[in-house]
């Protein structure tokens, strides 16, 4: 069949998984949402917020809207385990959130609610025959991007040639989440190739952002973003190889978490690449996007001691981490560094601004040292190398399953990918000894500052998730400034500081600085007031990243939620 047919066939199977009585009434919908093949081109959408229609829309129940809005998830899971809410009743109201949620901006592939209702039927059965849970995550509701296999559903990654082509067994992700108690209520949208950082593709259409359709959701754990901002989910989990973890977190005000390689299964997926290309260019992760850093604290403590006993690429983990210095050390302060742009993109003025309020907030926080981290110039090469590794197989496989089918490329790859040669074992070989020296010397730049040079003296960093606001459609810029932690390995999360507001206009005041290069320029017309209105930003998400070194995971997690509480701390006072 054509892409085209498949389509056809694939939206309207997920159209048939909503029973009837959870879709909404036409006057509700935005217009263009029953138009997929159409919303991957270019079309001009309206300003359009559907973040409060879930709760205002009828089809939600008093006790359902409770459910999906009051708790987080340590609360949800006590109520389920103390039977004062049923998993069934839990599952539905998600289930039936999510597809509110898929109505108003496109986010699912794959809704599982029959069999996720089912699941639910046999946890309640167990907790009242036996009075324990299944597991520590018992009736959680997740949700977890397209590419994730699970048996007997498609995992098509947005491509024609993928779907219609149901898994033979879990990824070990899945199985992990299952072995807890977790019920996975659906699979959600991708880019075409998930090789973008907007989430559009012919099969299923483009992911709209809920806050304002005229902005980007992020990407390629788009679907995700979007799902979660409207609480069709507790939590849902992603991959990251440039930032599809921490984008659509930037994207919909969330808190993203990326992992170092070997801490979360990423095992067993579909992503329409050489199997096991990971294991010679660069290892994308798998991690979570979730409503709080105290959510994501309460599941990776079950995943990260249980990961290697299911995924072939985990290693041992425990969570606290025995070997966590953060914060313990008493001849010392704890020290956040500052590092303001990637060398090669000059960060726009509010992107600089919410950086400089979380630095200033950490320096009133007592027991906090902050200090400024120059640039170093051999950062600026990370962005490089990372693209270069990504495409080790010169897009071979890709292309041939698109061509398969006819399918085209989506807008925004249309001039950004093309059949190309496969490097050559010289070549990666001294490409990969190009990054081994470029890790060397930014281990001793980034977390050795002021010390003896042969120890840390850096606990965690702050720096921008982009060099600019949440974009408009297909403008995301700059990748490097998420891609080179995954080159380096560095664990690194997206949290939301506020929103943009009318005093980040600046109106009439553009930027002086000279432009640095051909990125710099591009992510200059972002701001630049002859080619965007800038009021398109007004009420979306302003984020900052945090990063630790490799494998200091749990530190993460701790200066994040050092930095969440030290915000929220700040803003209490004014």
């Amino acid at each position: 069949m054509k892409y085209s047919e498949i389509a056809e066939r694939k939206q309207a199977q997920l159209w048939e998984r909503i029973p009837q009585e959870w879709r909404l009434s036409p006057s509700l919908i935005p217009a263009g949402m029953h138009s997929p093949a159409e919303s991957v081109a270019n079309v001009q959408y309206d300003r359009v917020n559907v973040m409060d229609i879930p709760r205002s829309c009828g089809l939600l129940s008093a006790r359902q809207i409770e459910i999906t809005e009051n708790w987080d998830i340590k609360g949800l899971l006590n109520q389920i385990q103390s039977q004062n809410l049923t998993t069934k009743e839990v599952i539905e109201a998600f289930c039936k959130r999510a597809s509110i949620a898929h109505q108003l901006t496109r986010c699912l592939t794959e809704p599982l609610f029959e069999s996720a209702l089912q699941r639910a039927q046999e946890l309640d059965d167990h907790l009242r025959r036996t009075g324990t849970p299944i597991g520590p995550l018992h009736g959680l509701p997740v949700s977890v991007k397209d590419s994730f296999n699970i048996r007997g559903v498609d995992a098509s990654v947005g491509i024609a040639a993928l779907a219609l082509r149901p898994c033979e067994v879990d990824a070990p992700l899945v199985s992990l989440l299952k072995s807890l108690g977790a019920i996975i209520i659906t699979k959600t949208n991708v880019p075409q190739t998930m090789g973008a950082l907007d989430s559009a593709n012919h099969l299923f259409g483009r992911t709209l952002n809920p806050r304002n359709r005229q902005l980007t959701v992020g990407g390629s754990t788009g679907g995700e973003g979007a799902l979660l901002a409207l609480r069709g989910s507790m939590i849902g989990f992603g991959t990251d190889i440039g930032g599809s973890i921490r984008v659509p977190a930037m994207c919909n005000g969330l808190y993203g978490f990326k992992p170092s390689n070997g801490r979360v299964p990423y095992g067993g997926q579909t992503d329409g690449q050489p199997k096991a290309k990971g294991r010679i260019s660069i290892q994308a992760v798998a991690g979570p996007l979730a409503h709080s850093i105290a959510d994501i604290d309460a599941v990776m403590a079950h995943l990260i001691p249980r990961a290697q006993w299911f995924g072939e690429d985990c290693i041992p983990g425990a969570w606290p981490s025995p070997l966590s210095s953060f914060g313990r050390n008493s001849n010392r302060p704890i020290t956040i560094g500052v590092l303001p742009s990637d060398g090669l993109v000059e960060p726009l003025p509010p992107v600089t601004k919410v950086l400089n309020e979380v630095a200033n907030a950490l320096r009133r926080t007592p027991g906090v040292n902050v200090v400024e981290i120059p640039v170093p110039k051999i950062l600026s090469k990370c962005q490089s190398i990372a693209g270069r590794l990504m495409g080790v197989d010169g897009g071979v496989n890709m292309m041939d399953l698109l061509e398969s089918t006819g399918e085209s490329l989506i807008p925004w790859l249309q001039t950004r990918m093309a059949r190309g040669k496969p490097m050559l074992l010289s070549q990666l070989a001294e490409l990969q000894a190009t990054r081994g020296a470029v890790e060397l010397e930014l281990r001793k730049k980034l977390w050795m500052q002021g010390g003896s040079g042969n120890e840390q003296t850096i606990d965690a960093i702050i720096h921008p998730v982009a060099p600019h606001p949440v974009p408009e459609l297909d403008r995301y810029n700059a990748v490097g400034y998420t891609s080179s932690f995954v080159l380096l390995d560095y664990p690194a999360g997206s949290l939301p500081i506020r929103k943009f507001g009318e005093a980040d206009l600046e109106r009439g005041v553009e930027m002086g600085e000279k432009v640095i290069g051909s990125w710099d320029k591009a992510n200059r017309e972002l701001w630049n007031e002859k080619t965007v209105d800038r009021t398109v930003y007004l009420n979306s998400p302003l984020s900052v990243q945090v990063v630790t070194p490799k494998q200091h995971d749990y530190e993460l997690f701790q200066a994040m939620e050092l930095i969440d509480r030290a915000i929220k701390t700040d803003r209490s006072k004014l």
